[in-house]
């Protein structure tokens, strides 16, 4: 079985562009926050805080984290500031997971065939 040519491996570029990415959902009030406004639209931070035991002050922390990776990007209404997710950063991400998956399974599958030869 061919492997799989060094073209169409992950660049470092690749990795530096999406490292942000999944360093801002390894946390699970990022997670949660990043989960309501996709099911729920762009939302305040007042609302966001709502429901949860973290403080105004942390959810803004939070927020910020999740503007600066490009998840999020945010406008003034009045005197709140509204937040929406960026799905297509999440679709970035996405992407680099199912490429994990794929090469994954790919391993998996040359195993398979090495141990079955041997067996």
């Amino acid at each position: 079985m061919p492997r799989e040519s060094i073209s169409s491996a992950p660049s470092l570029r690749d990795f530096e562009q999406v490292a942000p990415l999944f360093a801002a959902l390894s946390d699970a009030t990022r997670l949660q926050i990043v989960t309501r406004l996709s099911r729920e639209g762009p939302q305040s931070i007042s609302v966001l805080t709502e429901e949860t035991a973290v403080s105004r002050q942390a959810v803004a922390k939070h927020l910020q984290v999740l503007e600066d990776a490009g998840l999020a990007e945010s406008w003034r209404n009045g005197r709140e500031r509204i937040f929406e997710l960026k799905p297509e950063r999440l679709a970035l991400a996405n992407l680099h997971l199912e490429q994990i998956s794929r090469q994954w399974d790919k391993a998996l599958g040359r195993l398979r065939n090495l141990v079955e030869k041997e067996g």
